[in-house]
Order: C-alpha cells, then sequence, then structure tokens
C-alpha cells in the first residue's frame, strides 16, 4: 500500500507565529505528533510519505503515487482539509481521516467524501481500519468506546519530518485532564482520567530524537502535564538523570493548571530536567466567570500569587484568556489588562469564547436554545466572533477583545512585560533557560530583531538598548531568553492589526474606534445616495 499522510495548514492565528518564525528561519513550530504516531501504527512493509503542508506542499507526483491519503485536522485547520478530501475524491483515491476535528464533527468529513473515519485515539482505532481494509470493505467509521492503554503506545515516526523546518520537536506524555471545565473538549476527547506513559517510553522517544540529531527545544504537548502529579515526578525523577549524561541537548515546554503554583517540589523538579516555560489557562481574573465555567482549580489561591510563585521558580509564563463567559460584567478585557500588567506574563494568548461540540458548554446551550443555526460549522473559524448567543451584547465583547489586544501588544508595553517578566525568574543552574535555536539562525534572528526594534523603530529604538542593558547586567544568563521574547513581538505586532480587520469586518466598524451612531449612519448613507 502506499500512503500519503498529509497535515493540512494553517491560517494566520495567535500562535502561528508567522514573523519569528521567518526571521529564525523555520517554517513553522512543532510536528504533528498525532499523524506521525498513526503512522507507526501502519503496516511495516507499508510505503509512507509524509508531508507537513505548513512546510511545504507536497509534489503533484506524490497524489498519482499513492493508493490512500490519510489526514488528520484540528478545527482551525478545517478549510485546507475539506480541501484535500475533495482534491483525493476527485483523483479517484480513498481517502481516511482522523484527528481532532472529524472526531468531533464526523459528519463533516464525510460530506466532502472521505471513505474511512479513524476517530477517537488511533491505537485503538487504526487497528480497526486496518481490519476493515483486509476484509476489503470500501468505507467506515471506526470508534473506540474505551481510551487505549498510552504505555503501548508506538514511538512517533519522527524520522518521516523534515526536523529543521520546525522550531521545536513534540513528545506527549500523558492524555486527559482530571478538571471539569464546561468549554474545554479535552475531556470529551481524551477523558478526565490522565493516562501515562512509562518513563523508558518517553525517554526512550527523546533517545530517538537524540540519535536523529535534534537538539533544542521540545514541546510537551500533554493536556495538563501535571494531571497525575505522582507518575510526573516519577518521570522527572528519570529525565534528571538523562539530561545530566546527555549534557543537557534539549529544554521543555509544557502545559499544566495553575495548581501548579501549590507544588513547590514539582516545580523544583521540573527546573532540575530542563523546562524552561509553561502554559497556563488563567481564562480571566474574574472569579464569578470561573466559578460559572467550573474553572475551580483557579479559584483557590490568588492567580497573581500563583503566577509569581511559578515565575520565581525559573519558568517563563505563557497564558490562556477568555472574553464571552455568561454572567461577564462590562471592562472584563480591561481587567484581563490590569491582570497582564500585573503579572508581566509577555505573550497573554487572548481568545473570544466559542462553544465547541460535544463539551458540557455546548450541551447547556444547545438545551437553552442559544447555539446559532450554523454553530457546528462555525466552531473554531478565526472568522467568527462567536458561534452562540452570549448573554452580554457580542459587538461590546468584540471591541473589548481588539482594545485589550491592541493595548497589551502595543511595542514598548510588550517590551516592558518582557523584561519584567525576565528580572523576576530565579536563574536556573542546571542549564540554559531560553528556547534554543542553532547558532546561524540565531545569529539572524538577533541581527533582524537589532534592526527591527533597535533602529528601524525610533519609538522603540531607545527603550530596547536600555532594556537590554538592564538585562545583561541583572540577568545575563537569561539574555537569549529575554532576546527570544522580544523577537516574538515581531509575530504579535502583526497580528493585532490582523485580529483588528478581522473583528471590525464583523461588527461594521474599527473596533478601535467609537461605535456609529444611528445619526452617523443616517449621515453616511445620505452621503452615498448624493453621490449617485
Amino acid at each position: 500500500m502506499n500512503a500519503l499522510l498529509l497535515y493540512p495548514q494553517f491560517p494566520k492565528t495567535f500562535w502561528s507565529f508567522d514573523r519569528f518564525l521567518a526571521m529564525a528561519g523555520v517554517k513553522t513550530f512543532i510536528p504533528p505528533l498525532g499523524i506521525l504516531t498513526v503512522a507507526a501504527l501502519l503496516p511495516a512493509d507499508w510505503n509512507l510519505r509524509f508531508m507537513d503542508r505548513n512546510v511545504a506542499e507536497e509534489p503533484e507526483a506524490d497524489w498519482h503515487w499513492c493508493d490512500l491519503m490519510i489526514v488528520s485536522a484540528m478545527m482551525v485547520q478545517r478549510e485546507d482539509f475539506h480541501q484535500l478530501i475533495r482534491k483525493a475524491v476527485g483523483m479517484g483515491k480513498k481517502v481516511a481521516v482522523g484527528g481532532p476535528y472529524p472526531t468531533s464533527l464526523p459528519e463533516h468529513a464525510l460530506q466532502s467524501g472521505a471513505h474511512y473515519l479513524i476517530l477517537d485515539e488511533g491505537e485503538i482505532t487504526v487497528p480497526a481500519f486496518l481490519a476493515a481494509l483486509e476484509r476489503g470493505e470500501p468505507c467506515g467509521v471506526f470508534r473506540a468506546t474505551e481510551k487505549p492503554d498510552v504505555s503501548l503506545s508506538p514511538v512517533p515516526r519522527y524520522d518521516l519530518l523534515q526536523r529543521d523546518a520546525y522550531l521545536m520537536m513534540a513528545v506527549q506524555f500523558s492524555r486527559g485532564c482530571p478538571f471539569n471545565c464546561e468549554f474545554c473538549d479535552i475531556i470529551s476527547l481524551y477523558g478526565r482520567k490522565p493516562r501515562t506513559k512509562e518513563n523508558h517510553q518517553i525517554l526512550g522517544e527523546l533517545q530517538t530524537l537524540y540519535d536523529l540529531g535534534w537538539r533544542g527545544s521540545i514541546f510537551m504537548v500533554d493536556d495538563n502535564f501535571i494531571g497525575n502529579q505522582a507518575n510526573v515526578k516519577r518521570l522527572l525523577r528519570d529525565l534528571i538523570p538523562w539530561m545530566r549524561e546527555h549534557r543537557y541537548p534539549f529544554n521543555f515546554l509544557t502545559e499544566a493548571s495553575v495548581n501548579l503554583a501549590e507544588q513547590p517540589e514539582l516545580l523544583d523538579l521540573m527546573a532540575q530536567a530542563g523546562f524552561f516555560g509553561v502554559f497556563l489557562g488563567i481564562e480571566t481574573p474574574d472569579q464569578d466567570s470561573l466559578e460559572v465555567t467550573r474553572k475551580q482549580q483557579n479559584t483557590r489561591h490568588p492567580l497573581t500569587e500563583a503566577c509569581r510563585k511559578i515565575n520565581a521558580a525559573g519558568l517563563v509564563i505563557y497564558a490562556g484568556f477568555i472574553l464571552g463567559f455568561d454572567g461577564e460584567r462590562s471592562g472584563a478585557g480591561q481587567r484581563i489588562e490590569a491582570f497582564v500588567a500585573e503579572t508581566a506574563i509577555p505573550q497573554p494568548m487572548l481568545g473570544i469564547l466559542q462553544a465547541p461540540p460535544n463539551t458540557a458548554l455546548w450541551t447547556r446551550l444547545e438545551q437553552e436554545g442559544r447555539l446559532l443555526p450554523d454553530a457546528d460549522g462555525c466552531c473554531g473559524d478565526q472568522n467568527t466572533l462567536m458561534n452562540f448567543v452570549p448573554s452580554r451584547p457580542p459587538q461590546d465583547i468584540g471591541r473589548e477583545y481588539v482594545q485589550a489586544l491592541w493595548r497589551m501588544y502595543e511595542p514598548a508595553t510588550y517590551l516592558e512585560r518582557c523584561l519584567r517578566h525576565c528580572l523576576a525568574i530565579t536563574p536556573n543552574p542546571h542549564c540554559a533557560q531560553q528556547m534554543h535555536i542553532p547558532p546561524a539562525r540565531a545569529m539572524r534572528l538577533l541581527t533582524l530583531l537589532i534592526w527591527h526594534q533597535g533602529m528601524r523603530r525610533a519609538s522603540l529604538r531607545g527603550q530596547f538598548w536600555t532594556q537590554l542593558w538592564q538585562m545583561a547586567r541583572q540577568q545575563p544568563r537569561l539574555l537569549g531568553l529575554y532576546l527570544g521574547l522580544c523577537a516574538a513581538g515581531e509575530h504579535f505586532f502583526e497580528y493585532r492589526q490582523l485580529a483588528r480587520e478581522r473583528i471590525g469586518g464583523q461588527l461594521g466598524h474599527d473596533p478601535l474606534l467609537p461605535p456609529p451612531t444611528v445619526a452617523t449612519v443616517s449621515l453616511r448613507q445620505a452621503a452615498l445616495v448624493a453621490a449617485e
């Protein structure tokens, strides 16, 4: 069997880092771990070709060569996902699909013509798909009623990657999250009981990447890295000597819940193992909104203090915030801005709430009759404000979103947060705390950073050099980390303009300007009539 495995293109998003990646000379952020794991589950005698379309488009000859196309996607990749299916079907090729998007909305893939839907987790459904192929079945939907034992999961096919095209590699230790946030689809996809791999599996995957020549950053892509704290501590205690023996070839970034701040031992182990950053789902500083969305783990202790503890323990904090929760009071965007200013979180990811299918939020809104008619069709769509009727005017939410994003990523404000955040970090005596970039690319990135922020922008020039000197004097070991954060700002300075245009197009006016009054609209209409 000749199988062509494809990963669809992402649109420009907050996390696409387009400008920063171009400056660093790489194509995309991290590789798609799911489809690489599926590749490892396919028969050894199959001929496989893999292409991440965020790195490069596959040669046309691959389409004629293959018997079967396999594609995996998240909701945000929906446009390219459907185009690939339709192209393959038009060429008479069989199509198998999987991943979070078709698992949540399988009817969408069927409508585009996919023949085989390999849903849920591949350790169970890929063997069922292969058995159906052996029987000669022309189509099928393969689902799992239970969760697989991830200790039996194979090493992903990292050898299929064009590794130098990525900023980071990806490894997964666990699946699932013990919490019950109403808007989150992780628990519907992977369950509330975190399932972990064995330590020897993770060390084996790291050894595979090491043997393939990778040196640099690795994203531990767990839904919640500390979901099973006993097993995580056990892993870290084995990972620390492995890292020492290999002279710290990697450093790690991961995702965790805010209760990480309550675990000083865990924070210390992460630092010793080479973790430099963590993404936290803070969502909102409004306690009433956290309770509405069942984010109870964020209400036990003051969030600002939790961020201070994690930051001081040696970790850069990346954090997610959301506007649009039920009962949200006016000014939520400004309160998020104030929280970000107080904690100096460099890269706050601000989003507008949507209801993903199969979540508790989706079910509740459906029962209340508040889902929009095409709610599943626009969920995850970057050009759609919300897919349900919120409890306050969506125009207000859209304006607050753009205004907060615009102000938080004003270049001078952003650079000031980067400085304060890095100055608050305790230097790690074990290894470098930074996103590792090969020396030649790091020099290119530094040169472009100095040009853009230290020379070209007159309004930023003085601040850039003053802060650089301050970092060099006070935190010289964190200088690389600081410069990397500054460079990433180039993406966000552009993205805020894109968000302004996207939301403005939906609101019918520029969100940074006062909304037009009825009288103003009437005058404009009169002027248009007069012009005609």
